[in-house]
């Protein structure tokens, strides 16, 4: 009382400061997480009798409860691999393409590094670069050093070798699975991401890539 603050039953939950309704809030939850591949703010809007702009707003507040899943320890075999999220010269106008932006470039492309065990777990984060210093320091990050990984024959991965038991398949020369070792199941997971992102929200900003990744993997 002596705060001067306002304390209720909301304060330090995604409901906080905001004046709508828990019923909506509820019925927000259960519809966000039902849609397999996500849905739009506009489609919320619809369904719940909110503005866009709300419903933006609370796609991204429940986006933030769903965090806590994207960040355990993973052990046993992993499989670790890359993508990039960003539009694609070739679907570009020619007036808006991007030049030298082919390949690892990142002037118009966000790198995510995903991390599953096999039949397990999954970790996804938005990354710096698919340098050595950033993938080392996220996998050694969320990885028992206990772990044995399996990964792409990317460079990156050069420092991780010496710190794991690692394995490698050489996409360069249309390997793609040599015994047990592959990245079949975190190849899948960019699957489901990318048809999220592309059928259902369209476009996102590197500014808030992390929270969709948050959500994929929650919902994954």
């Amino acid at each position: 009382k002596t705060t001067g603050k306002i304390f209720n039953v909301k304060t330090g939950t995604i409901f906080e400061n905001t004046k709508i309704s828990l019923p909506k809030w509820f019925m927000a939850i259960w519809l966000i997480t039902s849609h397999k591949k996500g849905i739009s703010s506009y489609q919320l809007a619809r369904d719940i009798g909110v503005t866009q702009k709300t419903a933006w707003f609370m796609l991204h507040r429940v986006r933030k409860g769903l965090e806590s899943v994207n960040g355990i320890e993973l052990t046993g075999i992993i499989e670790i691999d890359e993508t990039f999220v960003g539009g694609k010269n070739k679907n570009r106008h020619i007036s808006k393409k991007v030049k030298n932006s082919q390949g690892r470039s990142f002037k118009d492309k966000t790198p995510v590094i995903g991390m599953i065990e096999r039949e397990g777990l999954l970790v996804a984060k938005v990354i710096n670069s698919t340098e050595s210093i950033h993938l080392t320091s996220i996998i050694t990050q969320y990885v028992s050093r206990n772990a044995i990984l399996y990964t792409d024959e990317w460079q990156g991965y050069n420092n991780v070798r010496r710190l794991y038991k690692h394995d490698f398949i050489d996409h360069s020369t249309k390997q793609y699975c040599k015994g047990e070792v592959c990245t079949n199941r975190i190849e899948g997971f960019w699957g489901i991401f990318k048809r999220g992102i592309i059928g259902v929200y369209h476009k996102t900003s590197k500014r808030h890539l992390h929270y969709y990744v948050d959500e994929f993997v929650f919902r994954y």
